[in-house]
């Protein structure tokens, strides 16, 4: 079975464990997805109209469309889950911490204090551990005094059967430490995931010019570039984000055809790249759509994580059939027999 097919056998929403998570800052749900694979129920909670809709067309769970704040109502649940906005520690943004408006933070620890769920596990960018370990710290310290065990750790997506170099970093309480997942095996490359979507041109390709050409060979000149920063499908792909999704620049995620012609990732691709099985579809615009991708935690690497939760609470997982690579068997059947 190709990479694929692997994925829509592996993320299909299921109801076997009897447990609720909210999802708090949810985007388009990829988290979501992964819990909802593993037997989870979920509710979200988002402020975007279109990850909402994408959400609530793709997922079991209802997605309420909210400006999350530390009142804000939510419903009681077993685990709480979510990825406060990351701008605020991201290393390509200002990185102002508790003074930058978009943070998320004090939403969520007061979703723990109020709700008082028996796991919560979020997800945020590398840059907490170290600009902003003060704040991170803080974080910490404040989720501890509620009488949670903290467990956390940078784990990157690549070990996980994602087809990307994707590092964040996973923070867990519950009442004893948690075991993070263990990889589970070679990297699995862009041309595993994307097979012949990666030459292919449909309609709506769009190609770089020869002036962004000469822009891109300026941009990796100056950046002091050792190999093309196209997609090589040879290995993982560099990480995706919102910028290299959407934006026309010199950093662009882009392909690279047989005929020398490169062209910016498809939709599709970026979702795959991310995991997302190819029933997955997005609600919006070119731009909303490649933002909610560029903003989703990969659905694979967050059922790896949803596993573990279970494992960590103690509940009966659902039996799953083993999946098996035809080329390779890298991917993740280890964690296919429960």
């Amino acid at each position: 079975m190709d990479y694929p097919g692997q994925l829509a056998a592996i993320l299909k929403p299921r109801r076997s464990s009897g447990l609720l998570a909210v999802d708090l800052f949810a985007g388009c749900g990829g988290l979501a997805l992964g819990f909802e694979a593993a037997g989870i129920e979920t509710i979200g909670f988002e402020i975007d109209a279109d990850a909402c809709e994408t959400y609530r067309k793709n997922l079991r769970g209802e997605c309420h469309q909210v400006v999350l704040t530390p009142s804000t109502s939510l419903p009681a649940c077993d685990i709480l889950i979510g990825g406060p906005p990351c701008q605020p520690f991201s290393v390509g943004g200002l990185q102002l911490g508790l003074q930058d408006s978009r943070d998320g933070f004090p939403a969520f620890i007061s979703a723990v204090k109020r709700l008082r769920p028996k796991l919560f596990l979020f997800e945020n960018v590398r840059g907490m551990l170290y600009a902003n370990r003060c704040y991170f710290d803080e974080i910490v310290a404040a989720l501890a005094k509620l009488g949670y065990a903290i467990s956390y750790k940078l784990l990157n997506a690549e070990e996980y059967g994602v087809p990307q170099r994707r590092e964040r970093l996973i923070v867990v309480g519950h009442e004893t430490h948690f075991t993070f997942p263990l990889s589970v095996g070679d990297p699995v490359t862009a041309g595993d995931a994307l097979l012949s979507l990666a030459v292919s041109t449909p309609p709506e390709s769009k190609f770089l010019t020869a002036s962004m050409d000469r822009y891109v060979a300026n941009y990796e000149k100056a950046s002091k570039c050792i190999r093309p920063r196209d997609l090589h499908l040879d290995r993982p792909a560099r990480t995706l984000t919102c910028r290299n999704l959407a934006g026309a620049t010199g950093d662009m995620q882009r392909v690279r055809l047989p005929d020398g012609r490169r062209r910016r990732l498809l939709i599709r691709e970026a979702a795959r790249l991310q995991s997302f099985p190819d029933w997955f579809d997005f609600v919006g615009g070119e731009t909303s759509r490649y933002n909610q991708i560029g903003n989703a935690v990969p659905p694979l690497f967050a059922w790896h994580l949803a596993k573990a939760v279970l494992r960590q609470l103690g509940t009966r997982q659902l039996a799953e059939p083993r999946v098996v690579k035809v080329r390779t068997q890298r991917l993740i059947q280890s964690e296919l027999a429960v």
